[in-house]
């Protein structure tokens, strides 16, 4: 009796801690880990430095928006060890302010002039942003490597102060076609993904007068294995 109580014990202690590894933010070393070789890294993918490259919009019958960059910095945000002595501007964040015309369920965009490619195989994708402690809920937009739309949920912006929000991609079908591809194995010069900008989803209740939200130091981690073996002799199909 003893033995199955503590059998019975041990195996909710290990559900235990497999669901707090579920509800935490993304584990890129656990992505893809079937994968028969890994070459993660954190990159920097856009740091919001470049006055009129990120921009804004919602439907003109629900209010407008505005965005600009404000010098500022998340606290504890901590720097790209590779990118250490590379003087690489970090100065400024970008702000989006809306102005609601009447309450109801409403979206906005902040998005770039063109979608930026990350390189390798992207695990997770990360941001910086400050919410002002609103019921809005954030969502990711991408393009895969076939040029197909796709959007995933990030979180809330129910918080105060800056916070780093982490989205993981998921790792791709098996037949290479179906889902989020990032790469087939027809098409060695296309791979990973594009970001398209972010939707933000607004809570009713609170889409009313004017609201504010910051966001700063766009990253991935991705997996350049695929990126180091390419054969520098190949032909390029792009032609």
């Amino acid at each position: 009796m003893k033995r199955i109580l503590v059998t019975i014990l041990f195996g909710a202690v290990l559900a235990g801690g497999l669901f707090a590894q579920e509800i935490g933010e993304p584990d890129a070393q656990q992505l893809g880990i079937m994968d028969a070789q890994l070459k993660l890294k954190e990159v920097s993918v856009d740091k919001f430095e470049n006055e009129g490259f990120w921009l804004s919009t919602m439907s003109n019958d629900e209010g407008y928006t505005t965005s600009r960059l404000f010098e500022g910095s998340p606290g504890g945000k901590q720097p790209i060890p590779e990118e250490d002595g590379l003087n690489i501007p970090d100065k400024y964040v970008l702000g989006t302010r809306v102005d609601f015309l009447r309450r109801g369920i409403n979206s906005f965009f902040v998005y770039p002039q063109r979608p930026i490619p990350i390189e390798g195989i992207t695990k997770t994708v990360s941001i910086w942003v400050a919410g002002r402690n609103f019921n809005h809920h954030l969502n990711l937009l991408l393009e895969d490597a076939f040029g197909r739309n796709f959007e995933l949920y990030i979180g809330r912006l129910n918080f105060q102060g800056w916070k780093k929000m982490t989205v993981a991609i998921p790792p791709q079908a098996v037949d290479g076609v179906h889902g989020i591809v990032q790469r087939n194995y027809h098409y060695n010069s296309m791979m990973g993904i594009r970001i398209t900008g972010f939707r933000i989803d607004c809570d009713p209740m609170e889409a009313y007068g004017s609201y504010y939200v910051y966001f700063d130091d766009l990253r991935a981690v991705t997996d350049l294995f695929a990126e180091d073996i390419k054969d520098p002799d190949d032909m390029s199909d792009m032609w």
